[in-house]
C-alpha cells in the first residue's frame, strides 16, 4: 500500500526533472545576468554625478607675475634643507677680505678663506667667529654672508683685477756641449748613460735617461736627466736592449723624447 503511494508521488516529480534540459538552464542563467546588468544600468543613470551636499569649487590662488621673482628667490628647490638668504643683506664695512670659497649646497655649510685687517689669511667654517661680533653665517658661490652683531652683511670676492693668463714657454732641447776633449761615440755613451725602462700597464713605454758620471756624455747627446726616450727611428721603444743594439760606431739615430710633458726630437750621431 505504501509502495503504491510512493510511486504515485515520486513519479510526477521524476518526470518533471527529466523534462528540464541543459538548454533551459542556460536560458535561465542568461535571464538572471540580463536582469543584473539592467539593474546596474538603471543605478548608473539615476545616480547623480555631482557631489552630494553644498559643494563649492575652490578658487586657484595665482601669484601675480610681479611677485614671482621674490617668491622663487626665497628657496632652492634642489636643496630644500638650505635656507636661502633673505635678500636684505648689505655689503659689510668690516675690514675683511675674501680670498676663497668652498660651498656645500647639500648640507648648507661650507668654508671660506678670509683675511682681517692684518692681512693674515685663515680658513673659517660656517658658524665660526671671524672677529668679535662677526660670525660666518653662510657661503655662496661668489660671496659669503657675515652676521655682524645679528645683522646679515655680504662680503664679496675682489674681482676688480683680472687673473693673469700664464702661457708656458716651450722647452727646447739642451744644446750640445762645446767640450772638445769629450768624444761622443758608442762606447762612451753606453758607459756614461743609464737607461731605465718606464712601465705602464705591464708594458715598457719608454726609457728614462740618467747619467752614470758627471753628465758630459749625456749633454753631448742632447739629453737631460729625466728625459724619456719613447721611439728610435720612428719605432716605439719596448726594451732597453733594442736601443743598446743600435748604439754602435757611426750610427745615426733619430730619437723622440718626452721632456716636461712635451715631445721633442733629438738627432744622435755617433763617431766611428
Amino acid at each position: 500500500m505504501y509502495g503504491e503511494v510512493a510511486k504515485r508521488v515520486v513519479s510526477p516529480f521524476s518526470k518533471m526533472v527529466r523534462g528540464v534540459s541543459s538548454g533551459d538552464v542556460l536560458i535561465a542563467l542568461a535571464m538572471v545576468f540580463v536582469a543584473v546588468q539592467a539593474a546596474r544600468l538603471t543605478w548608473t543613470i539615476l545616480t547623480p554625478v555631482a557631489p552630494i551636499g553644498d559643494w563649492k569649487q575652490t578658487a586657484v590662488d595665482i601669484v601675480p607675475a610681479s611677485e614671482r621673482p621674490a617668491l622663487f628667490s626665497s628657496f632652492d628647490p634642489f636643496f630644500r634643507s638650505q635656507q636661502a638668504a633673505s635678500g636684505s643683506e648689505v655689503v659689510t664695512s668690516l675690514p675683511l677680505t675674501l680670498f676663497g670659497i668652498r660651498t656645500n649646497e647639500a648640507s648648507g655649510g661650507g668654508s671660506a678663506i678670509i683675511a682681517g685687517a692684518d692681512g693674515v689669511q685663515s680658513s673659517w667654517s660656517v658658524g665660526e667667529t671671524i672677529m668679535p661680533g662677526a660670525v660666518l653665517h653662510s657661503v655662496a658661490f661668489d660671496h659669503v654672508v657675515i652676521s655682524n652683531n645679528g645683522v646679515l652683511e655680504k662680503l664679496f670676492i675682489d674681482q676688480s683685477v683680472p687673473a693673469e693668463n700664464v702661457t708656458p714657454q716651450p722647452i727646447a732641447p739642451e744644446p750640445a756641449s762645446n767640450d772638445s776633449s769629450a768624444q761622443l761615440n758608442a762606447q762612451t755613451l753606453q758607459q756614461s748613460v743609464n737607461l731605465a725602462p718606464r712601465n705602464e700597464g705591464g708594458k715598457t713605454t719608454g726609457l728614462v735617461v740618467s747619467a752614470k758620471d758627471d753628465g758630459t756624455m749625456m749633454r753631448l747627446a742632447g739629453l737631460q736627466k729625466g728625459d724619456i726616450i719613447v721611439s728610435v727611428n720612428g719605432r716605439p721603444v719596448t726594451a732597453a736592449a733594442e736601443l743598446a743594439a743600435q748604439i754602435r760606431p757611426g750610427a745615426r739615430l733619430s730619437l723622440e723624447i718626452e721632456r716636461g710633458g712635451q715631445k721633442l726630437p733629438v738627432a744622435l750621431v755617433l763617431e766611428q
